[in-house]
């Protein structure tokens, strides 16, 4: 029989070690938002009937601790304090997240119990999942949850956020305009302009456990320079964001878009250091720009599809839903 150990660096890791006892017992917990702080509460009152532990003791000193997934990060831990030499603590707590009511729907609560290991790794004793975009927020009764082995054992799918890193959704549309500029009487020199239209964002994750201000960056690869990048407004609190905005290079032959690359990506705003959420990358993915390997054109199929479309479609608006990912930021990549 083996359980899971409560990592060392700030409880947010896990590993497996050996263990003589199942998954038992209960956890009873009330949830509450509170309109007026814009605080989501969760009152810990006591388990019953916990796993021992501590073979030597026979008993345990447990205590519970939860997360806002799908952010696991030490900033986004709550938990209560460590109840001794018992297998039936009583904690009358109530742990604290400060998030608006549309953020706190695209969340899954998880409350799970450890074991204090005071000279080792913390033991696993059993959790709980709420999926909080179908809870009636009404019920604020103190409720009483079997506890259950661990979620990561069980299907992937089995609850929205353990989507593989799922980092939301963007709505965006793009239209090549071609254009004839006349240099000289004798020449003509056919370019064009790329117009990417950010229309929305669905389910972005939240950073350090609470709902994000959310804007969207854009370039074209291969230039890097800070002038070509252009950025969204601020959308404050949201993971829905509404942007609708429109961006616009210019100076483009049609045999430039083959070999370039626009690179969108999600932050959250943050007056000392803004966090990639993450992007898109649309062009042809064929890992080569100009003749040269280069990391960045790595387009997934989906959007290779959208920027093909875009090719073959001059003048016309092409609009998707795709997946954000986590980016390596091509300026980084391309030293």
């Amino acid at each position: 029989m083996v359980v899971l150990c409560d990592g060392q660096v700030g409880g947010s890791t896990s590993s497996i070690c050996p263990a003589h006892f199942e998954v038992q017992g209960s956890i009873q917990f009330a949830v509450n938002y509170i309109q007026k702080s814009g605080e989501f509460h969760i009152f810990v009152v006591h388990c019953r009937d916990l796993a021992v532990a501590d073979s030597k003791k026979n008993s345990s000193d447990p205590y519970v601790k939860c997360y806002l997934l799908p952010d696991k990060t030490k900033l986004g831990k709550r938990k209560t304090a460590v109840k001794n030499k018992t297998l039936n603590p009583t904690y009358n707590e109530i742990l604290r997240y400060t998030i608006i009511m549309g953020g706190l729907k695209t969340q899954s609560l998880n409350m799970s119990v450890w074991h204090n290991n005071t000279f080792g790794r913390n033991s696993f004793l059993g959790e709980v999942d709420l999926d909080l975009s179908e809870w009636d927020f009404s019920n604020t009764h103190i409720n009483e949850y079997a506890l259950k082995a661990r979620v990561s054992a069980q299907s992937p799918a089995s609850l929205p956020w353990q989507q593989a890193d799922s980092r939301g959704q963007m709505r965006v549309a793009l239209r090549f305009l071609p254009q004839t500029s006349h240099r000289k009487r004798t020449s003509r020199m056919e370019t064009g302009e790329v117009q990417i239209w950010v229309k929305d964002c669905k389910n972005l994750p939240p950073v350090r456990g609470v709902i994000i201000d959310p804007f969207v960056k854009c370039t074209v690869l291969p230039d890097t320079s800070q002038k070509i990048s252009q950025k969204t407004r601020v959308v404050k609190r949201t993971a829905n964001p509404m942007f609708n905005h429109t961006m616009v290079y210019d100076g483009f032959r049609p045999e430039d878009l083959r070999e370039a690359c626009v690179e969108i990506t999600v932050w959250d705003h943050d007056r000392l250091n803004n966090h990639h959420i993450g992007g898109l990358r649309l062009g042809l993915g064929t890992g080569k720009s100009y003749g040269t390997e280069v990391l960045w054109m790595d387009s997934t199929p989906e959007e290779a599809d959208v920027w093909q479309r875009m090719l073959q479609c001059d003048g016309e608006w092409v609009e998707d839903v795709l997946p954000l990912r986590r980016l390596v930021m091509a300026k980084s990549m391309s030293k």
